[in-house]
This record gives structure tokens, sequence and C-alpha cells, in this order.
């Protein structure tokens, strides 16, 4: 009888297991249709294995092209945390420190003229601490340089670099202005080099260098003309890049949020980051590099060296991670490195967020996937 018994309990528990993948894929179309998603690539990785991936939806309208797990993103701002490995590899080498000052690392003076005596360092760059705004824009260094810009100081906030955060893109594009001139190869090609080629991803910055059928078209939207195709998400650069200025053109690959990637790439790339730094026996930063990203710097945003803390997504659960925006699309990565779990939610459009600026999209995908593929 106990023998019958056990029987029967593994049946259940295997029908249990073989169910939660259609009962995951019937949760995430009728999701996508709530939002009324273009397209939407979702990825679970459970112990560093892909244990999920779904695509629904459309690559491209327009054309009929289905999204496949082949579509390539522009991921927008989970691009910085691209940009943070690359610093924190040239850390290890000893070519930076997090305390450096920027100043000394970019080529000309960064300092908030509220507080000419405080130096902004690197770490602040990389933690939204450094009291730099976009209020003039992120793509060109001209907007913070002294020489370029008689307004330069409206670049800087009112309150002392260290003491609050506020999410900045010129940060970001000046970390990968740093990262060129430290390593003296240029921003994207760095980045591919060491982070992307060494983990096996087919992704990159530069536009021109990959397939460009393989681009998920983004749509932004508004109530009043519906969905609207985004072609300028990748427009070529091939005409600006004859021009490049080495240790100054870097913002042109958009370091702040120019990775084009597919979400399972996209999720083997988190899955490093998940392991502390190494991912199929390849190490791209040291464990503790990895750590000093994940811990608090921003302690009342939540918010370390491009990676973010939360513990709104699944009740009782604490995931690192970032998101992104942009054009329309709405990208997500977080996972527990202790749990050794995470997900991937990518749209290239949908409704966007109605309650107090939240994203619906990764904040209803996410605790969907937990429940059916972490918890069940």
């Amino acid at each position: 009888m106990k023998i019958h018994c056990s029987l029967i309990a593994c049946v259940i528990s295997l029908t249990s297991i073989f169910a939660q993948p259609q009962k995951a894929d019937l949760e995430l179309r009728a999701l996508a249709d709530e939002l009324k998603a273009v397209g939407l690539a979702v990825v679970v990785v459970k112990k560093g294995a892909i244990v999920y991936s779904k695509n629904l939806g459309w690559q491209d309208v327009e054309k009929q092209i289905p999204l496949t797990t082949t579509s390539i993103f522009r991921i927008a701002s989970i691009s910085k945390s691209f940009s943070a490995t690359g610093v924190m590899q040239l850390v290890e080498k000893k070519k930076l420190s997090l305390n450096d000052d920027v100043s000394k690392l970019i080529g000309f003076t960064v300092r908030n003229p509220n507080y000419p005596d405080k130096i902004i360092t690197l770490r602040m760059l990389l933690s939204h601490t450094s009291s730099i705004s976009d209020r003039n824009g992120y793509f060109s260094l001209d907007v913070i340089n002294p020489a370029k810009n008689p307004n330069w100081a409206k670049c800087f906030n009112s309150y002392a670099p260290g003491s609050q955060y506020e999410y900045c893109n010129l940060n970001y594009n000046i970390t990968g202005t740093i990262i060129e001139r430290t390593s003296g190869e240029r921003f994207d090609v760095y980045i591919r080099e060491h982070i992307i080629k060494p983990l096996g991803l087919y992704a990159g910055h530069n536009i021109d260098s990959l397939d460009a059928s393989r681009f998920a078209t983004l749509y932004s939207y508004d109530s009043v003309g519906g969905f609207k195709p985004e072609p300028q998400a990748y427009a070529s650069r091939k005409e600006e890049i004859k021009n490049y200025v080495m240790g100054y053109s870097a913002p042109l690959f958009s370091p702040t949020g120019g990775v084009k990637i597919s979400a399972a790439d996209l999720a083997r790339y988190m899955a490093m980051h998940m392991n502390y730094g190494s991912f199929w026996g390849k190490r791209i930063i040291s464990r503790k590099s990895a750590k000093t990203m994940q811990a608090l710097v921003a302690k009342d945003a939540g918010y370390g060296l491009a990676i973010a803390t939360v513990d709104n997504l699944i009740p009782n659960v604490v995931l690192k991670g970032h998101t992104g925006s942009a054009y329309g699309l709405y990208s997500a990565m977080f996972f527990s490195p202790k749990k050794k779990f995470g997900f991937v939610v990518i749209t290239n459009g949908c409704l966007p967020g109605i309650e107090d600026g939240t994203r619906p999209i990764h904040k209803k995908a996410v605790p969907l996937l937990y429940s059916n593929f972490i918890r069940f």
C-alpha cells in the first residue's frame, strides 16, 4: 500500500511539473492580451540553466514577422550593468579605482559648482549619487564640458556629490568614455571583447555590427495614435563613426542604454551576475566585484553599481537586477544570487504603466513566472 501511494504521488508530481509550462503559456498569453503587448519574450533561469522561455506576438507587425528566440531587442537601461561590469574589470586590473576623481579620468573638469572642492568619484557615477542630472541632455559629453557648453553648470543639482540619489543617464555615458580612455579600446569593442564574446553571446552596442533582420521593432504607444514603430531605436551610426574621437565620442554607442541582445542571451548574462561573476566556467569579474555591484550604495533608492535591490515584486523575496524603457520597449532582469533563480521579461511595445509610473508588464510577469517555475 505504501509503495502504491508513493507511485501515485510520483505520478502526480511529474504531471504537475510537465503541466507548468502549459499553465504559464496560458497565463502569459492572457497578460500579453491584457496589456496589448506587441511582442513579449520571457526567460526563467534556475540553477544556471534556462528552464523556460516563451516568445509571443510580433517582432515586426508591418512585416508580419513573429517574435522568436533569435529576436534582438535594444534593452535600454539594463545596458548600464554592462558598463559597470567593464569598470569592475578595469578596477581588478588596477587601472581604475572606484574612488578615482572623475575629472582626472575624463579629461576635463567635472565638478558641481555648488561644491567645487568636493570630488565626484567613479563610484558616485555608477550609483547615481554624483549630483549630475540629465537637465542638459546626455547624448554628448559637450553638455557637461565647460570648454564646450557655457551652460554646463545646469548639469548639476544643488546637493553635494555623494549625498543623494538621482537616476541619471549622463553618469553612464561618462562612464563609457572612462572605459574607453582607460582601456585604449573603443567602448563598443571593449564590451564586445571582454564581456559579450567570453560569454558566447550574440549582442553589442554597435548597430552596424549586428544582423538587422533580427531587430525587434520597438513600438511606442499613446492613447490617441495607438502603437507607432520607432525605427530610430536602431539607427545606423556609420556616418558618425567616421568622425569618431577616441576618449570622447563613446556616448554615440549609448553606454547608458545601447545594448542589443536577445532575451535568451540576456538571461545568460544575468546568470553570470547571479553566480557572482562566473557562468559556464568563464569568469567575467571576480566574486568580490560582483558583490560590490550588488551591494547598496544609494540605500534609500535600493541601488548599487548598476544593480538595484527590490523587494516589491514577489512577497518576502529580495531580488537584484535592473529595468529599462525606451521607444516603447520595457525590459527587466531580476535574479536571486542566493537562491539561484532569475527572470528576463522584455516587450517591444505594450500599454505603459499606469500606477505611479510602474511598468505592469514585469510587475505582473515576474510573480507569474515565480509561481509557475520556482515555487509551485
